[in-house]
């Protein structure tokens, strides 16, 4: 690239990680954290209703899987929604079915209309991956790792919020107002909604060279900096230079070019083993938090000691939130191995470290043994969860970077929907044996795929171009 003309990441890299980034990080950061509330208070509400609805063990468990299928949907929708229109457009739109469709759940008068408004929410909750391809495309490279790491910090943030709100409104004001107090952060979202920018990656691959400009010149001004000399151009522009080529007009691509982009030569591996990664990651993290509580309590089932019914309708909310503290570990890790080991290798070593600690499972263990073994299971799928999510949105060029991570993400969906019938209903069969030994296999095919991914993203730009982004390792 000849000096008169520099990228994006050029000009993020001159410009620094400053006060701008620190406002677009909060913005993110309050949106996650409402998406692990509302994800979080699934683990309350459901006892509750079941007892105050009559409802049976199965009517209880749609209530969260209809919001893996609202997730499902939605992951990939807003994904090509904002690689069409814009990530502003996308996650706006998220924002407002989350918000309304989230209060309007507190008013449900029965059991069918709380189950529509919940997939709703969930339709909702699958823009999340808009929200991360637009953080990351104003950071820079070097501090991509550290900074994408404190965002997904605020899931357990809001999931330890959650446990504290329904810890205190519970037992008191009961279900409704949990939903109720738990729409208020997306309500934060449309609020501050006027005061966030276009991704200027995106503008610019569009195009659209003089609203990016603006945008890069409001982030110098606000960090004290100075945007590079010279002319903005994208990473297509830079290879159809490189090429002694015209660089082609720019236009917006339609839902089917951009799945077919996906599986083209060049991403349909990569794309391919990402979905396995993310089916195995969500399938091993919401499993793990079944079985933490079906091992210890299924088990003496298995061996004759029935638990009365009225027990297990009570949630113990100090145990959840205590619980939910065994996540600040997988973030650490993440934090010291992200940018030092790489996304591949520090993924594949926690997938087998894992696999390590929940085989002595397959065998009868103590409440305290079985307890910690799960407990260092999660601190690892923590970690790996959190390393994926920066990795994924890294892979895909701008063009498509929403939509490919949108439709990783709907695997995960899958993942979450299928967990509870292993965790679940195979441990409370008395087959749990049957059940690790699912868990282990998929999270060693989970280790092995991420290894056979082509691509390491540790320190490298993003970029605009599918060919110059996915060169082999």
């Amino acid at each position: 690239m000849g000096g008169d003309t520099f990228t994006v990441d050029d000009a993020l890299l001159t410009l620094g990680f400053g006060k701008y980034q620190y406002f677009v990080l909060a913005y993110a950061a309050l949106a996650w954290v409402s998406e692990a509330m509302e994800m979080m208070l699934l683990s309350f509400i459901g006892p509750v209703l079941k007892r105050i609805w009559r409802l049976s063990a199965k009517e209880q468990s749609l209530i969260t899987s209809v919001v893996f299928i609202g997730m499902l949907v939605g992951a990939y929708s807003w994904g090509v929604i904002a690689d069409k229109y814009g990530r502003r457009k996308g996650f706006l739109m998220t924002a407002l079915v989350t918000t309304s469709a989230g209060f309007m759940s507190s008013f449900s008068p029965n059991y069918a209309t709380l189950l529509v408004l919940r997939c709703v929410v969930g339709i909702g909750l699958g823009g999340g991956p808009v929200l991360c391809s637009w953080l990351l495309e104003f950071i820079p490279p070097p501090n991509r790792g550290t900074w994408m790491v404190v965002f997904q910090a605020f899931w357990t943030v809001g999931a330890v919020f959650e446990a504290s709100i329904a810890w205190a409104v519970m037992p008191t004001l009961g279900w409704r107002w949990l939903l109720a107090f738990s729409s208020i952060p997306s309500f934060g979202l449309l609020i501050f909604y006027l005061c966030t920018p276009e991704s200027p990656r995106y503008l610019c691959l569009n195009g659209k060279i003089k609203e990016a400009m603006t945008i890069l010149d409001r982030i110098a001004k606000v960090n004290g900096t100075e945007v590079p000399s010279g002319t903005l151009v994208s990473d297509d522009d830079v290879v159809a230079s490189d090429q002694d080529s015209t660089p082609t007009k720019r236009h917006k691509q339609g839902a089917l070019a951009t799945i077919l982009k996906l599986l083209s030569r060049e991403l349909i591996r990569p794309t391919l083993l990402l979905w396995v990664v993310f089916f195995g990651n969500s399938f091993s993290y919401y499993g793990l938090v079944l079985l933490t509580t079906e091992l210890n309590a299924g088990r003496s089932a298995c061996a004759g000691h029935k638990v009365k019914a009225e027990e297990t309708e009570d949630v113990n909310y100090k145990e959840v939130f205590i619980t939910t503290f065994a996540e600040f570990p997988g973030l650490i890790i993440v934090a010291l191995t992200v940018d030092r080991v790489g996304r591949r290798l520090s993924m594949a070593v926690l997938f087998f470290i894992c696999c390590v600690l929940i085989f002595p499972l397959v065998f009868q263990q103590s409440e305290m043994v079985t307890t910690g073994l799960l407990f260092g299971s999660r601190i690892c799928i923590t970690a790996t969860f959190t390393t994926l999510f920066i990795y994924a949105p890294e892979i895909y060029p701008t063009a498509v970077r929403s939509t490919g991570f949108g439709a990783a993400s709907s695997m995960g969906r899958i993942g979450g929907m299928v967990c509870p019938y292993v965790a679940v209903a195979l441990v409370q069969g008395c087959h749990e044996t049957a059940a690790i030994g699912m868990f282990e296999v998929i999270i060693i095919l989970s280790g092995v795929s991420i290894l056979l991914i082509p691509i390491e993203t540790k320190g490298r730009k993003l970029s605009d171009n599918v060919k110059q982004k996915c060169q082999p390792v």
